[in-house]
């Protein structure tokens, strides 16, 4: 199986997680929710991380610490894009609350589709170069203009949804449905979001370290989630600070008795109910260890996908919206709408599926590509080995005879390992040039 078809297999599974991970929140009974997202994300940001990169990598404290001695401005952007990334991730639980999991999704991670996969080369000014020269990076990027495509349709069908739905229906699904404040808020979690494409790969050094340092191939991305996902922490760490401190909702964290937010006061007084703090607690460290396998997944595929690993952006973005959907239509988001703007969705779906079957195919043309060129090097430097020997021994057979008293030291001065040597340069590109 060409590497490439597993890196797609890994970014659907990031996909299912991401796509995923809100749902054990909705079992949390009662609780704030700057309360279960910060309980939820010591796992998903602090927890899990380190403790899957230090059970699956070589070394990762010395590597980190490595890292940062000899690549300190590259780590610094790092923790940088993270902090930056964490706005996006705490406004992408907002737009949960105000839009609901399809039509919230589909605006926030189309941006952030955009802005994470072709914002480096942009900036770089490699884009339209890289597109002329390149045929499978053409490809790929056609497959983020289908994946665009499909984040459209979804975008339609949501908005056809929020015509058709009956109020009541709506409030139900999503109780604090609110469309404009939702779009105001997934547009900059679109924007923001992006920032973690730039902070994996402004961690690569370290990558490279824990490579040398012994780390398998599969997972030396592991440990550049624990430098970037601690920047998102501290920004959401802040923030949730914030609103514990403003609506008084700490106390949620220890005590049994919290005020129930869905039952008006009584004679001023706000009526307190019970909860189960164990099960609250375990359905919040669900779905923040949920969360943090789509990134877990992501590095997995990253590594599959041969020289063009930004395209894993836009495979992690399209599996997101497509589990996303599904379990938006499981959980009843598009009760009470036609069977047309069901069908738009489908279209939609289907169409993010399409997307990234023409982004695995544009990477394993780059891979065939590196694999045709392997064997047109080697017959390369063979052609031109055979060729030098051949001319070596016409002139030998052409030289006098030397001296009888002369020492035979002419073979020892041009070893046979020159000839190789020198091909070993021109080779690559003239395989280049023939593939």
């Amino acid at each position: 199986m060409p590497p490439v078809f597993l890196g797609v297999i890994f970014h659907w599974l990031g996909g299912l997680a991401s796509g995923s991970f809100y749902v054990p929140y909705k079992a949390v009974r009662k609780w704030a929710w700057e309360v279960y997202w910060l309980a939820g994300g010591f796992f998903s940001w602090i927890i899990v991380p380190w403790v899957m990169a230090s059970i699956l990598t070589k070394g990762l404290i010395p590597s980190i610490s490595e890292a940062f001695a000899t690549n300190p401005t590259a780590m610094g952007y790092a923790y940088l894009f993270g902090c930056l990334w964490g706005i996006g991730g705490l406004t992408f639980g907002l737009t949960m609350r105000y839009l609901g999991m399809s039509l919230g999704m589909a605006v926030a991670l189309g941006l952030c589709t955009v802005i994470g996969t072709v914002m480096e080369d942009v900036y770089k000014g490699n884009f339209i170069i890289n597109i002329i020269e390149q045929p499978p990076y053409a490809v790929i990027i056609l497959g983020l203009g289908v994946c665009l495509l499909g984040v459209v349709l979804a975008g339609v069908a949501g908005m056809s949804k929020e015509r058709e739905m009956p109020d009541e229906v709506k409030r139900e699904t999503i109780k604090e449905f609110n469309f404009t404040k939702g779009v105001l808020v997934a547009t900059i979690s679109g924007v923001f979001s992006a920032c973690m494409a730039f902070g994996l790969s402004a961690a690569q050094p370290l990558a490279d370290i824990s490579a040398a340092n012994g780390t398998g191939s599969l997972w030396v991305g592991l440990p550049k989630l624990c430098i970037v996902l601690l920047g998102g922490f501290t920004t959401n760490f802040i923030w949730c600070s914030y609103l514990l401190w403003k609506n008084k909702t700490a106390y949620q964290f220890t005590n049994k008795e919290v005020v129930d937010p869905d039952v008006p006061a009584v004679d001023g007084k706000p009526v307190k109910v019970k909860v189960n703090m164990a099960w609250n607690y375990f359905f919040s460290a669900l779905a923040g260890t949920t969360w943090y396998f789509q990134f877990f997944f992501y590095t997995m595929g990253e590594t599959r996908m041969g020289e063009y690993q930004f395209s894993s952006w836009t495979l992690h973005m399209a599996s997101i919206i497509i589990f996303s959907s599904c379990w938006g239509l499981a959980l009843g988001e598009w009760r009470g709408t036609s069977k047309f703007t069901k069908f738009i969705l489908g279209v939609a779906i289907f169409t993010l599926l399409y997307s990234t079957i023409v982004v695995g195919y544009g990477n394993l043309m780059d891979q065939r590509t590196a694999t045709a060129a392997e064997p047109a090097a080697a017959v390369v430097v063979e052609g031109e080995t055979t060729a030098d020997a051949d001319a070596a021994a016409e002139g030998a057979e052409q030289a006098p005879p030397a001296a009888e008293g002369a020492e035979q030291e002419q073979p020892a001065a041009a070893p046979a390992a020159d000839v190789p040597a020198d091909s070993a340069f021109v080779a690559p590109g003239c395989a280049y040039v023939c593939a």
